[in-house]
């Protein structure tokens, strides 16, 4: 076991399973039967058992995008419990790769294991945690894309990327108090939100291969909606977070991304299933059965951090955040596999269920752990 065995060993417990009845689909979990799934208790052996699991099923090179959100929910879970072994696992994972962001200096999803870089430097002083941050960084800001005349239109051309590379960005100038990565982020992020974001609907399409021409045409949703995609818009929401734990109170543009925030945050509030897990597709749930705990994931922790934080009124969004952790935690095994994930894509999908995980729907559930916890219900 790579955390401390200690720190998962509890009585075993009978299995309860929770049927969902959903929007013309069922969904099956089982979760051991631990009373209040809202309780610190609770919370606390739950989260170093997920952490545990994943670290013990690796999957992907540890610097790559899909650990980069993973590791953002290890730190997050060490903030939680203040585990030594947690901790460990932290520095270990950076002393392993040499503090080195992913293989492109131009691409977001390569620095998004640097937020992960940059918390923990901040605890240790050691400038070699982020001087390669620092010099990838340097580069994106200085150099242009090297588009290859696709939708690569501008640096983050997909609305994932705001998860990604803004954050970086923000910690970096936070961190070394040169405001130059900060005004370099919104410039950037500004980009992303004119090109994708639709304004009606008050949400992200992916690229610009899911916005709808002037015309009318370009690709819809059997049902005729436009085709928005749960994880995509939760990675943004979870990236606004990072973003606004970041910037100073005084920032100029900081008021941009708090009413972005809310609208979103109140558009996505509207959409959620009974069931409490969005589906892969926002507009067109009834053609995606299961819920997708990624998306729901991100979306969980944005609004419990909302709420948290005083962005958000506590009475209207209280609820969805209970309904959705609770769907969460009965995604999660017995053993502490975090299921019902949707694989890699840049599309919505179907075919996946309680067996599919990935190591971005363990970051997004461990993020969410980090603000339940919180929350004074």
């Amino acid at each position: 076991m790579y955390i401390i065995e200690k720190l998962l060993r509890t009585p075993k417990r009978g299995m309860v399973v929770l049927l969902f009845f959903s929007i013309g689909a069922q969904l099956a979990f089982a979760q051991p039967g631990n009373g209040d799934v809202f309780g610190k208790k609770y919370i606390k052996k739950l989260i170093p058992k997920v952490v545990d699991w994943q670290l013990n099923n690796p999957r992907h090179d540890p610097k790559d995008w899909t650990n980069g959100a993973f590791y953002a929910g290890v730190f997050a879970a060490w903030e939680t419990t203040k585990s030594k072994a947690i901790y460990q696992a932290l520095l270990d994972t950076g002393n392993a790769q040499q503090w080195q962001p992913h293989k492109r200096w131009y691409h977001a999803d390569d620095v998004a294991i640097s937020q992960t870089y940059i918390d923990v430097y901040r605890k240790e002083k050691r400038p070699e945690m982020i001087q390669p941050t620092r010099d990838t960084l340097n580069l994106f800001v200085s150099r242009p894309y090297p588009d290859r005349g696709g939708v690569e239109v501008i640096k983050w051309w997909w609305c994932d990327a705001l998860f990604m590379g803004p954050p970086a960005l923000v910690k970096l100038g936070m961190a070394t108090k040169d405001r130059q990565y900060l005004d370099a982020s919104d410039t950037y992020f500004r980009e992303t939100y004119d090109l994708l974001y639709n304004r009606d609907e008050r949400l992200f399409a992916r690229d610009l291969n899911f916005v709808i021409k002037a015309d009318g045409s370009g690709r819809k949703e059997a049902n005729g909606q436009r085709i928005f995609w749960s994880r995509g818009n939760g990675w943004v929401m979870g990236g606004l977070v990072r973003i606004l734990q970041e910037l100073p109170m005084d920032y100029p543009e900081r008021p941009f991304y708090e009413t972005l925030f809310k609208e979103m945050a109140d558009r996505v509030a509207r959409l959620q299933p009974q069931d409490g897990l969005w589906r892969a597709s926002l507009l067109d749930p009834e053609a995606y059965p299961g819920g997708e705990v990624s998306g729901s994931g991100f979306f969980c922790y944005a609004l419990a951090w909302g709420i948290n934080n005083d962005l958000l009124d506590k009475q209207t969004y209280l609820p969805v955040v209970e309904k959705t952790w609770k769907a969460l935690t009965a995604c999660v095994s017995e053993e502490g596999r975090v299921g019902w994930v949707q694989p890699i894509g840049g599309s919505p999908q179907k075919n996946f269920g309680p067996d599919s995980w990935e190591v971005y729907g363990t970051g997004a559930f461990l993020l969410a752990a980090s603000e339940v916890i919180k929350l004074k219900r």
